[in-house]
């Protein structure tokens, strides 16, 4: 089976982005707006499905 490399690495981007994005605006208080959060939301959504939908084949 073959992989789609650009979507695995452009998954990954969004989820690392979406997470610190999310974390950012939690616990460690640097300064990003709660807004940024509520858009990391879906960015973390976009993330996953990019990931799981890398290979072919049907997907979960």
């Amino acid at each position: 089976m073959a992989t789609d490399t650009r979507k695995v690495i452009l998954g990954a981007a969004l989820l690392a982005i979406s997470t610190v994005l999310i974390l950012g605006t939690g616990a460690i208080d640097i300064g990003i707006p709660a807004a940024a959060g509520a858009l990391a939301a879906p960015g973390l959504a976009a993330g996953a499905l990019l990931v799981g939908t890398s290979e072919d084949g049907r997907p979960v």
